[in-house]
């Protein structure tokens, strides 16, 4: 899968990635907005490709894309659809290198997914779950339609992840 924006090329991850997933999962900001997904290798962060994105490709027909400059094929994050066990609506996702925050990717690959997600996959309920502290990334969902939901627990060791939701917005074409 793979499709463009303005500035963007979103695609599936490839086993090639592991050295930039190696570097997202270990920036500070993901894990303390999202988690400590315990890859420390490139061997873990293969594995992660694997059983993660990868895999959701083959069983939902989705999953989180590498995001990357068209210019120069530069991955500067991810962002996709997730679906969670625990969760009937499909979960909105996104991480970006710092270096590429406050310079509008995060909306434009967000947006793309969210419409790729609506007219493909006929989603007309989204959710998104973000630390309650995370302001930028409140934002940004506010920017897309989301509205605050409620508090939940992700397991017994979150202290609270804010769930935010967003009704279908398909525009006629």
């Amino acid at each position: 899968m793979e499709f463009e924006t303005e500035r963007l090329r979103l695609r599936d991850f490839t086993i090639e990635d592991s050295p930039f997933i190696l570097r997202l999962l270990n920036e500070p900001s993901f894990i303390q907005f999202i988690a400590d997904k315990g890859v420390r290798t490139l061997d873990q962060a293969r594995d992660y490709l694997l059983n993660g994105p990868i895999k959701s490709y083959e069983t939902h027909g989705h999953g989180l894309y590498a995001v990357e400059l068209q210019e120069s094929s530069e991955l500067i994050g991810m962002c996709g659809l997730i679906k969670r066990e625990q969760f009937a609506d499909i979960d909105l996702g996104y991480a970006f290198l710092p270096e590429f925050w406050s310079k509008g990717f995060a909306l434009e690959a967000a947006s793309a997914v969210l419409a790729f997600g609506e007219r493909s996959l006929g989603l007309t309920r989204t959710i998104a779950l973000v630390s309650p502290d995370n302001m930028a990334s409140i934002k940004l969902l506010q920017k897309l339609g989301f509205a605050y939901s409620r508090e939940i627990k992700m397991d017994e060791s979150d202290p609270g992840t804010a769930l935010y939701e967003r009704e279908g917005h398909l525009q006629p074409e």
